[in-house]
């Protein structure tokens, strides 16, 4: 049996997200990378505890939780902020995406998902075998991150030059999503990459 590890990326707000529903919609099994990097950052954590002794305790809500808008204010846009974000997180998120997928291969899932908005980043390349990438113009990627985070366009403009360039991102990966333009036509590319490799969906 194919057994297939799918890396799937993009810029902020390029529409990964949708990408990542339709694969659950056919009971495929995506490894959300966000949602690890919360679990890594739960209260008590040795994440956040490490957070909290470099940035201070007004990263912490009164409940233990991590201040992810006081946080998110300090790092982007502040390349030496973010780098010390990410050299205390990305180490405790890579074993736990490691564990989980070992866990999938074991199973012989035939294809499991890894939603990573970092993947190139965080040099992801070697963990999976194939990457797609979701891209949208850079017009639709800035209004959509506006009006999706309620952010000034210099604010949303940080966050995104905070990632390599969907450019650079379309020439590394090994198939690319077009998400210019309605649902219908972005999921009927997703099904297409999927009956060329010859997965199955088990609904």
């Amino acid at each position: 049996m194919t057994i297939m590890v799918l890396g799937l990326t993009g810029s902020i707000a390029t529409g990964k997200s949708t990408v990542s529903a339709f694969f659950r919609e056919l009971n495929i099994p995506v490894i959300d990378a966000d949602l690890v990097a919360r679990e890594v950052t739960e209260p008590h954590s040795l994440g956040l505890q490490r957070i909290a002794a470099y940035f201070g305790e007004k990263v912490l809500n009164p409940d233990g939780t991590m201040n992810r808008g006081y946080l998110g204010q300090r790092v982007f846009g502040n390349p030496a902020e973010l780098k010390v974000l990410t050299n205390i997180t990305a180490p405790l998120i890579r074993v736990a995406i490691i564990d989980e997928l070992a866990a999938y291969k074991v199973k012989q899932i035939p294809l499991v998902v890894l939603d990573m908005p970092l993947l190139y980043e965080q040099h992801y390349e070697t963990v999976v075998d194939q990457v797609m990438v979701v891209c949208t113009t850079e017009e639709q990627q800035l209004n959509r991150l506006m009006q999706r985070n309620g952010l000034t366009q210099v604010a949303a403009q940080q966050r995104i030059d905070s990632q390599i360039s969907i450019a650079k991102k379309i020439k590394l990966a090994d198939v690319v999503i077009d998400n210019t333009g309605d649902v219908a036509e972005t999921k009927r590319q997703v099904v297409k990459w999927l009956e060329e490799q010859s997965f199955r969906n088990e609904e």
